[in-house]
């Protein structure tokens, strides 16, 4: 009978830290989440560090990958050979560095990391603030009707946002 009892507060223990934590990566989420524009996505232009001119269309015909990163971030670092394995051969990936300093020391950072991905500057955060990014990275999946469809903060695999993209383009 004393074994059943402490088998039983036992397991309301894990239970209650399980809900714990939950609640507070939810708690964390939300915050970080705050001011992250919804609905329709905001106006995404300007002139890529190659030169190109870069307009995200209001409508896109296929999904679109939007991903908010720094060169000082680590987590940013972590996760850039995913977004560089999802860009190569996809034009329907925009990555946005912001705060990271003017194109020269960006295209630096990018040949010494070996990216090629599309870049949009933001050194005085004008885009990011318009898209409510206040932490990176942040990643922003735009579904065929221009809809915000999902949002990420922090690091996501490669596979996640493959699986976001496929289900934007199926649901939306």
């Amino acid at each position: 009978m004393a074994d059943r009892q402490a088998k039983s507060k036992l397991w309301l223990r894990r239970a209650l830290e399980v809900l714990l934590v939950v609640a507070l990566i939810t708690g964390i989420r939300a915050w970080q989440q705050r001011d992250i524009a919804g609905g329709a996505a905001p106006m995404l232009r300007g002139t890529l560090l190659d030169g190109r001119p870069n307009i995200m269309p209001g409508k896109p015909a296929q999904p679109v990958l939007v991903y908010f990163w720094a060169t000082w971030c680590a987590v940013c670092r972590a996760e850039q050979s995913a977004i560089e394995s999802i860009a190569h051969g996809n034009p329907n990936v925009i990555t946005v560095v912001m705060q990271s300093g003017n194109r020269d020391e960006v295209a630096k950072y990018l040949g010494e990391q070996g990216l090629n991905f599309p870049v949009l500057n933001d050194p005085d955060g004008r885009i990011s603030a318009a898209w409510g990014v206040h932490a990176v990275p942040a990643n922003f999946i735009i579904d065929s009707q221009g809809q915000i469809r999902f949002v990420e903060i922090g690091y996501t695999t490669g596979a996640g946002l493959r699986l976001r993209l496929w289900l934007a383009a199926v649901l939306g």
